[in-house]
């Protein structure tokens, strides 16, 4: 067989575990020859597609780092005009690829799905997000990573609150998804988690503060940055004409400064982790987890179950259709155990 192997979406560590276990199952129990098509779909989007050749040397030694070899892309859109589905098509015949494994999130699971509908290229899914928001999928690889980064923030920032009596705010990514924000914030004992999925009062969060101010004298606040007071919008950083994911986030943490400091006698700052989150070399349990996946979606692509993406559920490796992930969210609940949890040892959640 001939297979093609793509990262879309945003990057995220773990991804070159992926892709060398991909490759070494494939090639030492498939006999399969395969492709690396660079920068996502953008690689196929082009006139001339843009590929490399992955043998086992070139996918060797790989395993620790972040990031992805192939490159990726965010704002590729296959499915944006007929022009453009057409010339994928083109490339993806002039390859002559058996099956792409597609490694990214709910939205690249979409493309995937919808490309593989419309010109007849069989595709595999292996989940990919740092937001840990991935249908039918309790922890994709990169979440773990994610976590531990803004962890190791909020115990860094903590000496610097504790030392000039602040109140300090860490914005976490995760969209519209808190997992990363509540795990992050249970981790790096955050004293108030503000989640997407609970609208925070800025009074709840105003007087917790001041409580504190009379005991601790700091407070440590984490909150995702699709989290928003009741009643108010999304706080939007940008829109990107074209993209499947136009809508992007962040800024959340300097409103919410600018709504509390009013209201303590504390100094409030902001600190937003951004791309921070996203980078450097995955954890131990990412390496491991991303390199089961990896090993699954080839053993799908070699019994032939296309159209399936590699999951973790119940803490097994199985798969699960890729239409039933694309364009899903997976969030917090609001009787999850992890917020009940929160609530039960002293975590304000703003509501």
């Amino acid at each position: 067989m001939r297979v093609g192997i793509l990262t879309g979406g945003g990057d995220c560590p773990g991804l070159n575990a992926v892709i060398r276990a991909v490759t070494k199952s494939l090639i030492r129990h498939g006999q399969c020859e395969v492709l690396g098509i660079e920068d996502g779909f953008q690689g196929l989007m082009e006139p001339l597609p843009r590929v490399q050749a992955l043998d086992w040397q070139r996918v060797s030694g790989i395993l620790h780092v972040g990031g992805t070899i192939l490159g990726t892309s965010n704002s590729a859109n296959p499915l944006r005009d007929a022009a453009t589905l057409a010339q994928v098509g083109r490339n993806l015949a002039a390859l002559n690829l058996d099956v792409v494994v597609v490694i990214g999130g709910d939205g690249t699971m979409s493309l995937a799905h919808g490309v593989a509908q419309a010109t007849g290229v069989h595709c595999v899914g292996v989940p990919k997000t740092i937001d840990n928001d991935i249908a039918h999928c309790e922890r994709s690889f990169g979440f773990d990573t994610a976590v531990t980064t803004a962890a190791e923030a909020l115990r860094r920032l903590e000496s610097t609150a504790s030392s000039h009596h602040r109140v300090m705010i860490v914005e976490t990514m995760g969209r519209h998804a808190g997992w990363l924000a509540l795990e992050a914030g249970l981790a790096g004992a955050a004293d108030v988690i503000l989640l997407p999925e609970i609208d925070y009062d800025i009074e709840a969060v105003a007087a917790h503060c001041r409580a504190r101010e009379q005991r601790q004298r700091y407070t440590i606040i984490c909150m995702g940055e699709g989290a928003k007071a009741r009643g108010a919008a999304l706080t939007v950083r940008e829109q990107v004409a074209g993209s499947p994911d136009p809508v992007r986030l962040g800024g959340v943490g300097h409103v919410l400064r600018m709504q509390l400091q009013p209201l303590l006698a504390s100094e409030v700052r902001t600190t937003v982790l951004g791309h921070l989150q996203r980078g450097g070399d995955p954890t131990p349990f990412d390496r491991v987890l991303a390199t089961r996946f990896g090993h699954h979606a080839a053993q799908l692509v070699v019994q032939r179950r296309f159209g399936q993406m590699a999951t973790l559920q119940h803490g097994r490796i199985g798969s699960v259709p890729m239409a039933e992930v694309a364009n899903v969210q997976r969030t917090v609940a609001r009787g999850h155990e992890l917020v009940t949890m929160a609530r039960d040892i002293g975590v304000c959640l703003g509501d």
